[in-house]
Order: structure tokens, then C-alpha cells, then sequence
């Protein structure tokens, strides 16, 4: 919900960014043509030479953002695919971590709704299944994970990943 968020507000700052490039751009050639027009027209001046420098300095400045619009248009698409990829090495090391708890392929689901942080009525609801089954199941995950409860088991998880990775449960050692 948060990433969406960032986003949705990274996309808005950038529309923002390009309609404040057109507008200065239609600046830039009034600019452009009025200094063309004083330099064609009469003798060199000091008003003439200010408007052709500022003229310059107006398409000089819309490069520099369409510059810097692409650079970061380009670090948010890298952004986004590192997210990508992180988020599907979440899921293979939560996946992994499960094989090595030995969850059945019902409690994986369960699990994975619980690690959303969806409440046990809703996964009953969504498994199409009784909530005392849902519980159930949370149990035998919580005693093969070797965790007490819903927040030690999602702590895990965030835990291992800030530390030094995901360890294994029950004293087995890493392979």
C-alpha cells in the first residue's frame, strides 16, 4: 500500500515536473522570437542583448530539466525493478523457510495470509474454511516454526532478513 503510494506521488512529480518544462518552453520561444525579431530589426543594443541571454538561458535551463527528468524518470524504473526483485526474493525465502518448517500446503497459505497481516476471520473467509480450522492450523505453524504466536512468527521472518539472514529454526545449522 506504502510503495503504491510512493509511486503514485513519484508519477505525480514527475507530470508535474514535464508541465512546468512546457510551460517555460512556450516562455522560451516568445522569448526566442522577440530576440530574434530586435536582432533582425534594429541595431545591436543592450536591451537586445539581455533578451537573447535570457532567451538562452531559458532553453539552457529547459535542457537541464529534461536532463534531469530523464535521470530520474531512468532511477525509478531501477527503483522499481529492485523492488520487484526483492519482493520475489521475500517470497522465495519465505517459501524456503516454510519447506524447511515442513508446513503442509494449507498451512503455507495460512501462513502467507498471516505474514499479510490479514486476521483469522477474513483467511477462514477467503480459504472458504471455519475459523476454529484457521486457528488450528496457526497453531501447528506457530509449534513447527517454533515461534509463540502471530507476532513472534512475523518477527521471524524480520528479523532474520535485517540480521544475518534467514537462519534455521531449531538449532539446525545453515547449508
Amino acid at each position: 500500500m506504502k510503495i503504491r503510494k510512493i509511486k503514485a506521488q513519484g508519477r505525480s512529480q514527475t507530470v508535474a515536473l514535464a508541465l512546468f518544462m512546457v510551460l517555460q518552453s512556450i516562455a522560451a520561444l516568445f522569448f526566442v522570437a522577440d530576440a530574434v525579431r530586435d536582432l533582425v530589426d534594429g541595431p545591436l543594443g543592450v536591451e537586445s542583448v539581455i533578451e537573447a541571454l535570457t532567451a538562452f538561458v531559458l532553453v539552457f535551463g529547459i535542457f537541464m530539466a529534461a536532463w534531469q527528468l530523464r535521470l530520474t524518470l531512468e532511477r525509478m524504473a531501477a527503483q522499481g525493478r529492485a523492488l520487484d526483485i526483492a519482493r520475489g526474493d521475500f517470497v522465495r525465502i519465505i517459501e524456503t523457510q516454510f519447506d524447511i518448517w515442513g508446513l503442509t500446503a494449507a498451512e503455507r497459505e495460512v501462513g502467507m495470509l498471516a505474514l499479510k497481516g490479514i486476521d483469522i476471520a477474513e483467511i477462514a473467509r477467503l480459504r472458504g474454511s471455519a475459523q476454529g480450522t484457521v486457528r488450528t492450523q496457526m497453531t501447528r505453524i506457530y509449534a513447527k516454526s517454533g515461534v509463540s504466536g502471530r507476532a513472534q512468527f512475523a518477527a521471524w521472518f524480520v528479523e532474520e532478513l535485517l540480521g544475518d539472514g534467514i537462519s534455521q529454526p531449531h538449532g539446525e545449522e545453515k547449508t
